[in-house]
């Protein structure tokens, strides 16, 4: 039988609508922002620069990072600004007039300022009532603006804020001509519905064609990236994240499933060079001495890892079976693993590498063999592309065609 469409992906696009609704979505990644908040994650200025640089090369929109954290955030900011990226460089400050006068002594295009909003946040943190909290917002936010800088607010908080005070707050933002206003779940609640709703009142309550939205979606219980997704399908057209999802407590959505998702699912017309993931999620591991756990989706080593006899078989014939994306594209590998669970194509495919006879008596001898040790995975292969194309002149996959 052959393929009723040369994509193995078609038919689920239709479900997603993806060719329907598409809109570029731009990703800020916050890595040297809120990937720095991360327990026990500190970055020295070469390492910041590098990051930047391999952000920037990679294809992000924005970079963000925080100059008022040190003396060495400051300095960093200062040489990432003069290193002439594509990318904007975001200086991410609280809501201070002194905050923004060290944004300024950086040479930034763009400053970010951020306030809690919510009635918790008031209380528990700022102590100060709504009135003044507004009054402190657009007082910085009118300075930025008077330095003729690009500036973003951010509503922290903003899940478990009052929607009338909301979108009190944002109109005031969008009136004086803030660029972006970041919506965010501050503390990981939402479900992908609700991030929806939230994006989509205050879309509809400003003038988009003077502030655009961002989203920045915390992983308390594992919805950041689906949250930040329903808020772009809500208004929203920019997805904070970190490389591998670092940030405060279990971080924010993870660069490279949030740049696959956009190019692959969502359709969005992105530039972004892909198989530079792994790289960035290794140099990132290294920096930090966080390993990447193995299964971590696109760039842990067992993101391409097959084991199943039935999954082996299939991938043998054509890796599409159970790959949406090629390894290669993000810059992992393939592999395949053999032990009792491998069957007869696994073991056939085995026996060729071998130099032994890969026929169908030998093939089921040895899965029988494989499976009577009990001793799991025995061996796991690279499956490159030298390989595959043996593969596809191999008398075992003619012998076991079923």
């Amino acid at each position: 039988m052959s393929l009723k469409t040369d994509d193995p992906n078609y038919f689920a696009h239709q479900y997603n609508d993806s060719e329907k609704d598409k809109k570029k979505i731009k990703i800020l990644d916050s890595t040297l922002r809120e990937g720095e908040q991360h327990p026990g994650v500190s970055f020295s200025i070469k390492q910041r620069i590098q990051i930047a640089w391999m952000l920037d090369s990679f294809g992000v929109d924005q970079i963000e990072i925080s100059p008022i954290v040190s003396p060495d955030h400051h300095e960093a900011t200062k040489i990432i600004m003069k290193q002439g990226l594509k990318a904007d460089i975001v200086a991410h400050v609280r809501s201070i007039k002194s905050d923004v006068d060290k944004a300024l002594d950086c040479d930034t295009n763009w400053v970010a300022t951020y306030m809690g909003i919510s009635d918790i946040h008031l209380l528990a943190k700022l102590r100060i009532s709504r009135e003044e909290a507004k009054q402190r917002a657009l007082e910085v936010v009118d300075y930025i603006k008077s330095h003729g800088l690009k500036s973003r607010f951010t509503m922290e908080d903003a899940s478990r804020t009052d929607p009338e005070f909301l979108l009190e707050m944002c109109r005031e933002m969008n009136q004086r001509g803030i660029e972006r206003i970041s919506i965010p779940d501050t503390v990981g609640i939402m479900r992908p519905r609700g991030m929806y709703n939230l994006v989509k009142m205050v879309h509809d309550n400003i003038d988009n064609s003077k502030t655009s939205l961002d989203v920045h979606c915390h992983n308390d219980v594992g919805l950041a990236l689906s949250n930040a997704l329903s808020g772009c399908d809500g208004g929203a057209d920019q997805i904070h994240t970190t490389i591998d999802g670092l940030g405060e407590r279990t971080g924010i959505p993870t660069l490279a499933e949030t740049a696959v998702a956009l190019n692959l699912i969502y359709k969005s017309n992105n530039s972004f060079r892909l198989h530079l993931l792994k790289d960035l999620s290794r140099t990132i591991s290294d920096y930090t001495r966080i390993a990447i756990h193995e299964s971590k989706p696109l760039v842990g080593d067992s993101a391409y890892k097959h084991k199943a006899g039935t999954h082996l078989a299939a991938i043998l014939r054509n890796p599409s079976a159970y790959e949406i994306i090629e390894p290669k594209q993000v810059g992992n590998r393939r592999k395949i693993v053999f032990g009792e669970l491998s069957g007869k194509n696994g073991s056939a495919y085995l026996l060729s590498l071998l130099g032994l006879d890969s026929s169908k008596e030998n093939a089921e001898s040895l899965a029988k063999g494989l499976k009577e040790l009990r001793m799991g995975d025995i061996l796991e292969l690279f499956l490159d592309e030298k390989l595959e194309r043996k593969i596809l002149n191999e008398d075992y996959v003619k012998t076991n065609k079923e």
